[in-house]
Parts: C-alpha cells; sequence; structure tokens
C-alpha cells in the first residue's frame, strides 16, 4: 500500500502553499497527470486528464487534482493583481479516448482489504472527497463549475461529474456504479449528490442497479443537463458557456442557493466513506475476484495485458 495520505481535510485551499510556486511562473501549476488551459475570452478555466495518464483515479491523479485545485485561489488573486478578468468558469473533461474517468483504483482496493489496510483506504476515499467536495463548493470561487462526459464516467468518475454544477455529456457517454457487482456501494459522493439531483429512493435504486446509463437516459431524470453529439462537447460547453455569461451573476447565485437549500456537507461525506471502508473490509474473496475482473477491465484502458487470475491472486 503505497497511498500517502495528508494530514488534514478538507483542507483550506485558500491557504494551501504549494501553489505559490505555480502563481510566480504564471498561474498554471504544471502536472504530469491534468492538462490546463485558460480560455481569456470566455475567463474559463479547462482541465483535463492527460490523454496518456490513469483512466481511474490513480493516487498519483488525485493528489494532481488536489495540487491544482489548491493553487485556483491564488491564479484568480495574480489574475486581479495583473489587472486581467477573474476566471468565471471551470471545466473537467478528459483527453482519453472513450473515458471520463473509470472510478477508483479497484487494484489499490484489493491489496489494502487483504492488507486489512483501514487508514489506507480511508486516506485514498477521504482524497476522493475532499476533491469533491471542493469542485462541488466551487472552490468557494465565484465560479460556475461545469463537467464535461466524452466516454465512459464509472463508478467514482461518475461521482466526479456529479460534483459540478452543470453536466454536459456527448450522446454516447455512459454512466454507472457497478460497485454493487462486487457486493460494495459508492462512497465517494453518489447518494450525496444524486439525491439532490432526484429524489433519494431513485439515487438508492439507481446505485442498487448497477446498471449502465445512457447520455439521454440520464438527462431524462434530471442528471445531465445538456446532451452534445458526438465530437462536438466542448463546442457544447463553449456553446453553453457564451449564452450563459450575461447571467453568470444570476446563475452562481443560484448555485449558492441550491447549495444553501440543500446543502451537501463535508461531514457527510466523510460519514459516509467511514461506512464505505467498513463495507469494503467485510468483503470476501468472491468479491474480490468479482473486482478482479473490473481491475483487468482499467489494465486493459492502460494497454496493459494483465488477467484477472493474476489480479486476484496478488
Amino acid at each position: 500500500m503505497t497511498f500517502q495520505s495528508k494530514p488534514s481535510f478538507p483542507r483550506d485551499i485558500s491557504r494551501d502553499t504549494r501553489s505559490s510556486t505555480a502563481v510566480e511562473s504564471g498561474g498554471i501549476v504544471p502536472l504530469a497527470q491534468i492538462h490546463q488551459e485558460i480560455d481569456e475570452a470566455s475567463a474559463a478555466l479547462w482541465c483535463f486528464i492527460r490523454a496518456d495518464a490513469s483512466p481511474h483515479f490513480s493516487s498519483a491523479l488525485l493528489h494532481d487534482v488536489a495540487t491544482m485545485q489548491a493553487a485556483l485561489p491564488r491564479l484568480q488573486a495574480a489574475r486581479r493583481e495583473a489587472g486581467q478578468a477573474p476566471l468565471r468558469y471551470y471545466v473537467s473533461g478528459s483527453r482519453i479516448p472513450g473515458v471520463f474517468n473509470l472510478g477508483g483504483d479497484l487494484a489499490l482496493f484489493m491489496n489494502a482489504i487483504r492488507a486489512d489496510d483501514r487508514q489506507g483506504l480511508r486516506a485514498y476515499a477521504r482524497l476522493c472527497i475532499e476533491v469533491a467536495y471542493n469542485i462541488h463548493v466551487a472552490f468557494h470561487l465565484p465560479l460556475i463549475t461545469i463537467s464535461m462526459v466524452q466516454g465512459e464516467a464509472l463508478g467514482g468518475g461518475f461521482e466526479a461529474a456529479l460534483s459540478a454544477d452543470v453536466i454536459v455529456a456527448e450522446r454516447s457517454a455512459r454512466f454507472g456504479l457497478p460497485e454493487v457487482l462486487f457486493n460494495l456501494f459508492p462512497g465517494m459522493g453518489a447518494m450525496s449528490f444524486l439525491s439532490r439531483r432526484m429524489d433519494a429512493a431513485r439515487a438508492e435504486k439507481m446505485i442498487l442497479s448497477g446498471r449502465v446509463y445512457t447520455a439521454a437516459e440520464m438527462e431524462a431524470m434530471g442528471i445531465v443537463d445538456v446532451v452534445a453529439e458526438d465530437g462536438f462537447g466542448e463546442e457544447t460547453v463553449r456553446d453553453y458557456i457564451a449564452h450563459d455569461q450575461r447571467r453568470h451573476n444570476a446563475h452562481y447565485a443560484m448555485c449558492q442557493a441550491r447549495r444553501r437549500v440543500n446543502p451537501v456537507t463535508f461531514e457527510e461525506l466523510s460519514d459516509i466513506t467511514d461506512l464505505w471502508v467498513d463495507a469494503a473490509l467485510r468483503l470476501t474473496e468472491s468479491d474480490l475476484r468479482r473486482m478482479a475482473r473490473l481491475v483487468a477491465a482499467q489494465a486493459r484502458r492502460r494497454g496493459v495485458a494483465i488477467a484477472p487470475e493474476r489480479v486476484a491472486a496478488e
């Protein structure tokens, strides 16, 4: 188990010192797993998982996302000092063909469960919810957050998409929470975020179904806000932002009001991750073998040949 936890959660990103060098060098942190670019015309920060990065939430990817998030308040301050317009939109997406994000690091989960490593599982889960919570509260900045889903958003990838104010998905995008297939539940925000977009009963039914849903189905349920034609996800988001500019103040205020009326607190997310850790440590070898099949699928996304039997034996 190589995952290293951070000392406190949620981190106060406005006080994080790791971003100071980034601001001095122009405001954007150079990161191995994430590509960032600023569209000055729309005052939007676009953040993409790189094409050669992990297709799931590896520890390295999570730490890069956390580092990028920690830099945002200082980036905004640096832009103000330079006389530039503050950022108004934050867009997250992926350059991995056919994948938004495949979810949690199942190989890490298996190793931690077999080692009865409660601390390691909890540290991983807490960083996941810290990242999602920061997006959910728009980093405590006057930003509209947008998830642009091209391809598969599964498990934790779906949870990450749900944390944003707006979800734009290409028509061929697929959404699902497969954890029930190996006798677990999605513990990094699914119930919290889904039950704010639909009623709790339907959210629970979706989680327990293990089904994969289309973008059109998600739109019909009120989860996806805009469906784009395949290949036009970025163009659709840019059009959305262009039309939203004139109402940005009202839209941002409504997002704040929605969070006030029906808040997702960090404490709620944290309590649920503790339930998830307990449930994970109760999994049997039979459950872990089913999880191993998905580990093999994740490996194939990285172009690595690995047999489920070998993963199960490790």
